[in-house]
């Protein structure tokens, strides 16, 4: 009498409308497969995200700690197979898959949907949730208090970035410090009720680029890298 064939998990996952019931049991018995991949990169998150099981979606990540930003051999996350906007939405604003993460092509999840063409819907969302990302956390997230009791300002948010470096002088490192008032300056606009308003984040820009040019006032050659 021949042995019943091993469930092929991938099958399962791609089972429609709703995932094989035989899956989650098969998963809880042998939970490495909730992370395993094909041949080709392809995983059980990928299979998920392409069919719109959003269920099983929080189950990998959740309960099987699956890393959400798992990627096929073509440097492809999840987030670029995902063909609804209910799994889209679940991948970005629950399980927090990284938006930013380039392909093979040089291309992001937004770049990729549109240079295909084949769910405008779900690109549209994706470049709609790039524009409404915040540009900086809230007061209470950027700042905190030191350990010894004083208050810090908070940090730059996290798509800013100041790069400071000089072309015409390599023999050392830049010895000018930013006007000393600027922590406090940039803790007090971070304070205000309108910081997260566009007047409160052009403040925050011309604050930003007024740092970077007291640092290079020496006429040394100052890069400013805002993204």
């Amino acid at each position: 009498m021949s042995s019943e064939a091993p469930l092929n998990p991938f099958l399962l996952a791609a089972n429609t409308p709703d995932p094989d019931p035989r899956l989650l049991p098969l998963l809880r018995s042998r939970p490495e497969l909730a992370s395993a991949q094909d041949a080709h990169g392809y995983s059980l998150l990928h299979a998920a995200a392409s069919y719109n099981h959003v269920g099983l979606l929080r189950s990998l990540v959740n309960e099987f700690r699956v890393d959400i930003n798992l990627k096929d051999e073509d440097g492809e996350t999840c987030l670029f197979v995902a063909e609804t906007i209910e799994a889209v939405r679940c991948l970005l604003e629950e399980l927090h898959v990284d938006l930013q993460v380039r392909n093979e092509d040089g291309m992001d999840a937004m770049e990729k949907f549109e240079s295909e063409q084949e769910f405008p819907e779900v690109a549209e969302y994706l470049r709609n949730h790039a524009a409404e990302a915040p540009i900086a956390e809230t007061t209470s997230a950027g700042a905190g208090l030191a350990p010894n009791g004083v208050q810090q300002p908070p940090a730059l948010p996290p798509n800013v970035s100041i790069s400071i470096g000089t072309e015409s002088d390599t023999t050392g490192p830049v010895d000018q410090e930013p006007d000393p008032g600027f922590r406090q300056r940039i803790e007090e606009l971070a304070s205000r009720e309108d910081f997260h308003t566009a007047e409160g984040q052009r403040e925050l820009r011309e604050l930003i680029s007024d740092a970077v040019r007291d640092v290079g006032g020496d006429g040394r050659d100052v890069r400013r890298r805002v993204g």
